[in-house]
């Protein structure tokens, strides 16, 4: 399987072979969408936390007798059904991560790149460093291959990449061991350079 490649300006330059055992597999959806809930349920911060009856201060006394007032029977002001009482079941702190194994977890990667592939939404440059930081630069790719809402892979942290993309919305930028597949799914086209392709093609044949 072979794609082209491309320069920053929209020309073509050279061809490149992809290896089938990285971006020409059969999608597993299941082991994808494991892949998915791991990356929102590992982002949720499980930080909120209300009393339970138990633990809101006071209430120990019987606020008045059981017969003869004409009042429901009531054990204490802090039951849930008074104002300032503790919660039925109230949200504690917790969390939320889960663990894949590691096979899961590349299988689900080469999963979603492969059907990238398939698609033809993935997009191979010759190169993507900028001599400096520039907003326009990027944005001359983008309208260079008509695009709206992609993630941008590279090998090692391009601070000017990095910032020159970062006021243009729906575009992304990260490293080849930051990549994941909810990330990939997020945005329209994966873009990487060649030496991002061959670098994911070393680790994950």
């Amino acid at each position: 399987m072979t794609v082209d490649v491309f320069k920053k300006d929209g020309s073509k330059v050279s061809v490149i072979e992809l290896n089938d055992s990285v971006f020409g597999i059969e999608p597993n959806e299941h082991v994808v969408h494991m892949a998915v809930v791991q990356y929102l349920a590992n982002n949720r911060q499980g930080t909120k936390g209300t009393k339970t009856r138990a633990e809101v201060r006071g209430g120990g006394r019987k606020p008045w007798r059981q017969k003869g007032t004409g009042r429901a029977r009531q054990g204490s002001i802090r039951a849930p059904q008074w104002r300032g009482g503790g919660v039925v079941f109230a949200p504690k702190t917790r969390d939320f991560s889960f663990k894949l194994n590691k096979k899961v977890k590349r299988l689900a990667l080469k999963s979603v790149l492969s059907s990238r592939v398939a698609n033809g939404k993935i997009l191979v440059l010759e190169d993507l460093s900028f001599e400096q930081i520039k907003t326009k630069q990027m944005q001359n790719v983008l309208n260079a291959f008509n695009l709206k809402k992609a993630l941008f892979v590279t090998v090692d942290l391009d601070k000017n990449l990095v910032l020159s993309a970062n006021n243009i919305p729906g575009i992304k930028t990260a490293q080849v061991n930051t990549i994941s597949p909810y990330e990939i799914l997020k945005y329209d086209t994966f873009v990487a350079t060649v030496d991002a392709v061959n670098k994911i093609q070393e680790v994950y044949n």
